[in-house]
C-alpha cells in the first residue's frame, strides 16, 4: 500500500512539474509553434536520409524532438510526425531494424535495469546502421536502415569498403546487423565529441561512387545477429570466429546499474576506433526475429552520453554596458543542464554578432561551454513563430567618457567603473564589491564615482543590509582606498595608459600633456597619445580629479592648489 501512495504521489509530482514548464500559450500560438517545428524536423530529416545531410548535430536533433513531444504532450496536439517518413526504401529487409528506447537520464537507466538478468553493455557507435547480407560467405548486400522495414541498395559500395569483412572463412548464409562507422585513431569522445562522424558516413554512402580512398575511411561494427545462436555470449564468439571480433571485444557482461554506470564512464574517457553517443543495453534472451518490428523494443535501450550542446529558450535580451562603454548582449536563459552545470545566461560578446543571429525570447539556442567552464552561444536553432520586439541600445550613447555619474540609463555603466575601482587592479579595497555599491548607489548615497570618500558611519547604517559592524568594516576599506597611492587611484579610474607606462606624476603634470608628449612615450602609439590626452580633458574626469585633490588623495592636491592659482 505505502508503495503504491508513493508511486501515485511521484506521478503527480511528475505531472506538475511538466504542467508548469508548458509555456503559456494561447492555442493558436501553440498550434503555430508545433507546426513549424515538426516543419523543420521534416526538413532535417529529409536531408539525413535522402541526401545524406546532416543540418544538425544528433544531440540538437534529440532534444528538438524531444522539445516538439513536450509541446505536443502540453497542448494535447497529436503527434503528426515520423522521423522516417523520407528514409523508406524500395528494397525490404530480411530481419527488420527495431528502434531503440533512449534512456534520458541514469535513474531512467535504473529502472531499466531492475529485475533484470543477461544483460550485455556494448559503445553505442555514432555511424550508420545497416543490413548485411552473405550468400555463401560472400557478401552480396549491403541495405541501408531506411524506416526499419525497407532501405535502400548501398551494395555498389561493397567492392570499395575493402576495411570490413567482405568475405567469410565459412561458405555460410546469414543477415547480420551493424553500424558502418567513420574510422578514428584514439579517438576520446569526452575530449572532441562525434565530429559529425555520423554526418560523414551518411554523406559518403550518399555519393554514386565511393572509391578505394574514402572506402577505406569506414569500418563495421556488427551488434547483431538476428538469426543466429540464443545466447549473446554464442553469438559474440562465433562472430569472433567469422571474422568480427570486435562485437565480441567491445561487449561485456554486467550483473547490475554500477557496472552499467562504469563502462559508460570508461568508454567516454577511453581511446576508441570510433566516435560513440553513448552506450547500448541489451538482455541476453529476446523474441525469434520474425516477431520484431521496427519499434524499440523491451530488450535493448540506449543510455547516451551528456550533452556537449544544449538547446535552451531565451527568456530575455539583457544589453550589459561595461566600464568602458562596451555593450555585450546577454542572452538570459531558461536554466539547462550542461555537463553537470546549470546554465541560465550566454554571452553573444558583441552588438554585431547579436544582430546577426537576431536570438529574440522564445528562441530556442544552442549552447556549448568553451574550455568545460564557459558557456558559449552556437546558434539559433528554432525561431519562435512570433518575433518579438528587441530594443538595443543606440549607437555611440555608450562609450569611455559616458556615465561618471548615476543617471537614468548609466546605472550598469556607473556600478562597472565603481567595481573596477575597488578591484584588485584599482584600489584593491577589501570586502568592496558590486552587492555594496549597489545598496549604495540605490540607497541614494552615491551620484559620483568619488561620493564615498564623504560618507559616515551613520549615513552607512542607515541603509538596508548595512549593520553597524558592515559599516565600520567599509570605513576602513574605504581609508585603505583613499590612502592608495597616485598612480593606483589612475588605474582604478581607468586611465587607458599600457601597464607599463609610468604614472609616477601628479595629476597636473600628466593633464597638461598633449598628444604628441604622450606619443613620444615609449610604447605609446598616436590611437593611444589621443585616449589619453582625451581621458586627462574630459570635464568629468577633472571633476572628478578636482574633489580628489579636495579629499587630499595622493597626487591630487597639485591639482587644487593649481586650480587656486
Amino acid at each position: 500500500m505505502l508503495k503504491v501512495l508513493l508511486l501515485t504521489l511521484l506521478l503527480l509530482y511528475t505531472l506538475a512539474s511538466q504542467a508548469a514548464n508548458c509555456p503559456g500559450w494561447p492555442s493558436e500560438r501553440a498550434t503555430a509553434e508545433v507546426a513549424k517545428l515538426r516543419a523543420t524536423l521534416a526538413n532535417w530529416d529529409d536531408h539525413y536520409h535522402r541526401q545524406g545531410v546532416a543540418l544538425v548535430t544528433d544531440q540538437l536533433y534529440d532534444q528538438s524532438r524531444q522539445r516538439l513531444q513536450h509541446l505536443q504532450q502540453c497542448f494535447k496536439i497529436e503527434d503528426q510526425v515520423n522521423a522516417l517518413a523520407t528514409a523508406r526504401g524500395p528494397i525490404t529487409h530480411p530481419v527488420i531494424h527495431t528502434g531503440v528506447d533512449k534512456l534520458p537520464d541514469e535513474a531512467a537507466m535504473r529502472h531499466w535495469m531492475a529485475g533484470k538478468t543477461g544483460v550485455w553493455v556494448q559503445p553505442k557507435i555514432d555511424g550508420v546502421a545497416v543490413s548485411l547480407i552473405y550468400r555463401q560467405g560472400q557478401l552480396t548486400q549491403l541495405l541501408s536502415r531506411g524506416d526499419g522495414i525497407r532501405g535502400h541498395d548501398w551494395s555498389r559500395h561493397i567492392s570499395d569498403l575493402h576495411t570490413i569483412n567482405r568475405q567469410l572463412p565459412q561458405p555460410l548464409d546469414l543477415v547480420l546487423q551493424g553500424e558502418l562507422y567513420l574510422r578514428m585513431d584514439n579517438h576520446v569522445q569526452a575530449q572532441t565529441g562525434s565530429a559529425n562522424a555520423r554526418g560523414t558516413v551518411a554523406g559518403l554512402l550518399a555519393r554514386k561512387q565511393l572509391g578505394h580512398e574514402l572506402g577505406a575511411s569506414i569500418g563495421l561494427f556488427v551488434w547483431d545477429w538476428p538469426l543466429g545462436p540464443d545466447d549473446q555470449a554464442k553469438r559474440q564468439s562465433q562472430l569472433s570466429e567469422l571474422g568480427f571480433a570486435d562485437t565480441q571485444r567491445y561487449s561485456k557482461a554486467i550483473k547490475s546499474a554500477d557496472e552499467a554506470a562504469l563502462w559508460r564512464l570508461h568508454w567516454y574517457h577511453s581511446p576508441l576506433p570510433f566516435a560513440t553517443d553513448g552506450i547500448i543495453l541489451r538482455q541476453d534472451s529476446r523474441p525469434p526475429a520474425e516477431r520484431w518490428q521496427a519499434k524499440a523494443p523491451y530488450w535493448i535501450a540506449a543510455w547516451k552520453y551528456p550533452y556537449t550542446q544544449a538547446l535552451a529558450l531565451v527568456r530575455d535580451v539583457h544589453f550589459r554596458v561595461g566600464r568602458t562603454g562596451k555593450v555585450t548582449p546577454v542572452l538570459k536563459l531558461e536554466p539547462v543542464k550542461l555537463d553537470d552545470r546549470m546554465i541560465s545566461q550566454v554571452s553573444l560578446g558583441s552588438l554585431a554578432r547579436w544582430q546577426a543571429s537576431d536570438a529574440r525570447p522564445g528562441d530556442q539556442v544552442a549552447i556549448s561551454l568553451a574550455g568545460l567552464t564557459i558557456p558559449r552561444f552556437e546558434q539559433v536553432v528554432h525561431r519562435a513563430s512570433v518575433r518579438q520586439p528587441v530594443t538595443a541600445p543606440a549607437p555611440g550613447k555608450y562609450g569611455p567618457h559616458s556615465c561618471w555619474q548615476a543617471s537614468v540609463g548609466c546605472e550598469e555603466q556607473f556600478l562597472a567603473r565603481l567595481t573596477w575601482l575597488s578591484g584588485q587592479k584599482g584600489l584593491a579595497m577589501p570586502g568592496v564589491g558590486p552587492g555594496t555599491w549597489r545598496r549604495l548607489v540605490d540607497g541614494g548615497q552615491l551620484t559620483s564615482l568619488v561620493d564615498w570618500l564623504t560618507l559616515d558611519a551613520e549615513q552607512l547604517a542607515g541603509l538596508p543590509g548595512i549593520s553597524k559592524a558592515t559599516a565600520t568594516r567599509l570605513l576602513q576599506s574605504f581609508e585603505t582606498g583613499r590612502a592608495q597611492p597616485f598612480d593606483r587611484w589612475l588605474r582604478g579610474l581607468g586611465v587607458p595608459a599600457p601597464r607599463e607606462t609610468s604614472l609616477q606624476s601628479d595629476w597636473a603634470t600628466l593633464a597638461a600633456r598633449s598628444e604628441d608628449d604622450w606619443q613620444s612615450l615609449p610604447g605609446i602609439g598616436p590611437t593611444r597619445a589621443r585616449q589619453l590626452a582625451a581621458f586627462f580633458a574630459d570635464a568629468e574626469v577633472q571633476t572628478i580629479a578636482l574633489r580628489l585633490g579636495e579629499r587630499e588623495v595622493d597626487g591630487f592636491r597639485i591639482h587644487v592648489e593649481a586650480s587656486q592659482q
